[in-house]
């Protein structure tokens, strides 16, 4: 089995895991059949929400799974039309997410449950480091006010618990 997990960078299983799969740094791809691992960099990780193709980068690659804490609806609805199972890891170090592939500790993710967006905040629950307001205000930057309803266009234009 081939796992692609989104990284920071390009330090294999000492690397963190990057909150979104769009906009990782790197893929870090983890070969559980032979244990090894190989990185891809992500030529697209800045760009704006609906517009990311990482996938054209990892075509190359018979990748059976992406394991991560941040990934859209439309993302995952595509990798499935590809036959690539997508799964939800909370793990901060890619040492840990190898570890939980190993044990097969991994849940499926369900596309209800997907981020809706850079800064927003869905129901898909993933680390941010922002602390509670992030869950209150959302956690995006754009232009203008959000009055939190994820509607906006500025800071804070996420969906959070109070409307």
């Amino acid at each position: 089995m081939l796992a692609c997990i989104p990284t920071n960078g390009n330090k294999g299983a000492e690397d963190t895991v990057c909150d979104h799969f769009g906009s990782a740094a790197c893929f870090t791809l983890y070969d559980a059949t032979n244990d090894t691992i190989g990185i891809v960099e992500n030529r697209n990780a800045h760009h704006s929400h609906g517009t990311c193709h990482p996938m054209n980068q990892l075509a190359g690659y018979d990748i059976d799974c992406v394991v991560c804490s941040g990934i859209g609806r439309r993302a995952i609805l595509a990798l499935r039309g590809e036959g690539i199972k997508v799964y939800h890891s909370n793990s901060k170090k890619v040492k840990e997410v190898i570890a939980k592939i190993r044990a097969n500790e991994l849940t499926e993710v369900d596309p209800a449950r997907a981020c809706m967006g850079h800064g927003q905040q869905g129901s898909f629950i993933h680390d941010h480091s922002l602390g509670d307001d992030a869950a209150r205000n959302g956690h995006g930057q754009g232009h203008g006010p959000a009055q939190h309803r994820g509607r906006g266009r500025g800071p804070g234009h996420g969906r959070g618990p109070y409307q």
